[in-house]
């Protein structure tokens, strides 16, 4: 009698033993539905495993859209996006999983960075080499500088010229836009600066003159730290800096300090001006005074 007892016991345990594991199997396991955001489902509900996170989530969305190539989603579940395993998300928000749990897939913004590897058009037109070019604070239009000694004016939608613009004696090397638009200068090999109506591609006063060699850089005022848009300065081979009122058709500030040649000019947005030059300095200046109020140095090697 005591060998009939005990085979019933052994095959209640290895039913108890086998429940236990299939419940386990079971609690370790979610039904869900995936669905987009207009709430058509992706197939059928499924079992997922707790430890499923967005990256699992993501392969298996591409692979039932049949993406051939694999994209970022978002996952949302009662609008709070998933981003760690759905058993901590559902254990931190009190979810229940007695019914099927819906989440929302939502692809994701993918940027690209293409390399530029063929040119789109040519735009022909200077009978010398191009020295310099500037867009339009629009970006409608572009200028150039070329050593024909002329500055033209280019529609960049119709890839056209609009204007040839005369008047410099020499190679043109550096032009500027104002801020708004509304002025166009540029700096030639002769030391003389011009000034252009970018409507008209005329001429706009008399040449700014006072620098005994060429121009290497021009650079407006910021439009936030002044409007209308009147001041510039500009940079020269000579050693000086120079600021220019266009108004009033004349120089109203020399930044005189370095010992060799300005080869660059910057109008900061504080409001300083940044100059670099060949005696290995970068020279900062207020533009109330032209006061040199301090100076970038590198320590000697």
């Amino acid at each position: 009698m005591m060998e009939i007892d005990e085979q019933p016991m052994e095959m209640n345990n290895t039913i108890a033993t086998t429940t236990t594991m299939n419940m386990n199997t079971f609690n370790n396991n979610v039904m869900c539905l995936l669905t987009d955001s207009e709430g058509t489902p992706l197939g059928a509900p499924m079992y997922l495993p707790q430890n499923a996170g967005p990256l699992q989530l993501q392969e298996i969305v591409n692979k039932l859209l049949n993406n051939e190539e694999k994209l970022p989603y978002a996952f949302y579940i009662l609008d709070k996006e998933l981003v760690v395993q759905l058993g901590n998300y559902l254990e931190k928000n009190k979810v229940s999983v007695e019914k099927v749990l819906r989440i929302i897939y939502q692809p994701q913004a993918v940027f690209r960075i293409r390399p530029v590897n063929r040119c789109s058009s040519t735009i022909a037109g200077h009978i010398e080499a191009v020295l310099t070019v500037s867009f339009s604070p629009d970006g409608k239009h572009l200028a150039s500088g070329s050593g024909d000694t002329t500055v033209r004016l280019w529609d960049l939608n119709t890839q056209t010229p609009l204007y040839t613009c005369t008047g410099h004696k020499n190679w043109v090397l550096c032009i500027a836009w104002s801020p708004d638009g509304k002025h166009l200068v540029s700096g030639s090999k002769a030391g003389e600066i011009l000034s252009w109506d970018p409507q008209t591609g005329k001429q706009s006063g008399k040449p700014f003159n006072g620098h005994k060699k060429w121009i290497t850089g021009i650079s407006w005022e910021p439009v936030h730290l002044r409007s209308p848009c009147r001041r510039f300065v500009s940079s020269s081979k000579d050693g000086d800096a120079r600021i220019w009122d266009v108004t009033l058709r004349k120089c109203v500030m020399s930044l005189t300090g370095h010992t060799l040649a300005v080869t660059c000019v910057k109008w900061g947005g504080d409001g300083m001006i940044y100059t670099g030059s060949q005696d290995r300095t970068i020279k900062v200046w207020e533009t109330t005074h032209g006061k040199l109020i301090r100076e970038l140095k590198s320590s000697p090697t």
